[in-house]
Order: structure tokens, then C-alpha cells, then sequence
């Protein structure tokens, strides 16, 4: 009889066109995976900065950076007899107003300093940003290197 059908009647079993009670998470999973994957390619951009320098090698230092401020010395390819261009966290800045922004950093606790320079750079512009570092009240620095293959050459 028209009207008298049961509950049964309006359920998705018998492909009549009763309510979704699932819910579809293959659209959930793909975008997920997609926020993965450009994660993925963008973390090796953000972590190393867009300022290329050839590091010298070494085999020993690998540590883990908590809280960073980071050095970038650098020769300006089209003037390689140039004084170098100081960088902190990529951005070009000057010795003064790096010390500054170094003593303002030195109250966080467990700040380090990681410090970058091209192998053409004299050795004591190197030094100077150390010391520049260390008077401003952070006293943990590492030197970036870039590690040596396994045959040692």
C-alpha cells in the first residue's frame, strides 16, 4: 500500500536515496597529502637561506640549533676583492645594528649563534663577528660547514 512503507523502506541499502550517514574522508586524506608534499619541498627553503656561500668542510659538530640567530658573511660575486656583506636571519644589515640586534636576542635563554662565511673571507672579519657576538651577551655560536664525503678529501 502507497504510505505505509517502514523505515526500512527510505534506507541506502536497496540504492533508493535515503541519507549519507558516513562521511567521506578521501578529499580530507588528499588535501592532507598535498599540505605534505609542499611542506616537504618549502622546509629546505626556509631553513637554509637564499644567500649562497661555499662553506669549508668538516667531519665533526653536527648539533641540534634551538633558538638561532644567524650569520651570513658573504663576497659580492661581481667585486670578489670587496669588503664582505654581513647578513643576520638573510637579511643584508651592517655591524653596528647587528650588535644591537644581538644584545636584544641575548635575554632569550638558550640563544645561539650560527655563523656562515664564504672560504674567501679574510679570517679576521670572521673573528670580528665572534667577538661581536660573544661581547653582546650570546655565548653559544657554532660555525656553519658543509660536512666532508666519507673518503675524508
Amino acid at each position: 500500500m502507497a504510505g505505509t512503507g517502514s523505515q526500512e523502506d527510505y534506507s541506502d541499502e536497496d540504492g533508493g536515496g535515503g541519507a549519507i550517514t558516513e562521511i567521506n574522508v578521501t578529499p580530507l586524506v588528499d588535501i592532507t597529502l598535498v599540505l605534505l608534499i609542499i611542506f616537504m619541498v618549502t622546509a629546505k627553503y626556509i631553513v637554509n637561506p637564499a644567500i649562497e656561500v661555499e662553506l669549508p668542510k668538516a667531519a665533526s659538530g653536527n648539533q641540534v640549533v634551538q633558538k638561532t640567530l644567524s650569520f651570513t658573511l658573504g663576497i659580492p660575486k661581481d667585486k670578489p676583492t670587496a669588503e664582505p656583506v654581513l647578513f643576520l636571519n638573510g637579511v643584508e644589515t651592517d655591524w653596528a645594528s647587528a650588535g644591537r640586534d644581538v644584545k636584544a636576542m641575548s635575554s632569550t635563554p638558550d640563544v645561539q649563534a650560527v655563523i656562515s662565511a664564504d672560504r674567501a673571507v679574510r679570517y679576521d672579519y670572521v673573528v670580528r663577528l665572534i667577538d661581536l657576538v660573544k661581547t653582546n651577551g650570546v655565548l653559544k655560536f657554532a660555525l656553519a660547514y658543509d660536512p666532508l664525503p666519507a673518503d675524508g678529501k
